[in-house]
């Protein structure tokens, strides 16, 4: 999945920081804050949801600067999982380049990016 993720995001101007363990993260982002971070929803002892909820309340509490986040979820139910934890994005895995890189642009851009092909039918 990195390499995948990796193939769609790398460019000149882009420099990729991977981290496997979702306890890493935090120290990555206040040695110096990212323009975005891509979780997976499992990553190794910290998943994904707690991973962004750490985030998040080190934000509110002004400790670090708040970062976009991006969550890469294995099911539609797990959306629920990143609404809880503020994810400005998230997309359901099987990825694609398409999605995968509109959700890039859009979260770098300041904006959010909600899996279309996973969007609630109205009834």
């Amino acid at each position: 999945m990195r390499e995948e993720v990796r193939s769609v995001i790398v460019a000149p101007d882009v420099t990729v920081e991977e981290i496997s363990r979702g306890a890493e993260v935090r120290k990555a982002v206040e040695e110096q804050p990212p323009d975005l971070v891509i979780l997976d929803l499992q990553i190794g002892n910290m998943g994904g949801m707690a991973v962004c909820l750490d985030l998040r309340l080190e934000e509110g509490a002004g400790r670090l600067p708040h970062v976009p986040v991006l969550m890469l979820l294995d099911r539609r139910a797990d959306v629920f999982l990143a609404r809880r934890s503020d994810a400005e994005g998230w997309l359901v895995k099987p990825l694609d380049p398409i999605r995968l890189g509109k959700a890039f642009r859009a979260l770098l851009a300041g904006g959010t990016y909600h899996d279309e092909a996973f969007k609630p039918q109205p009834v």
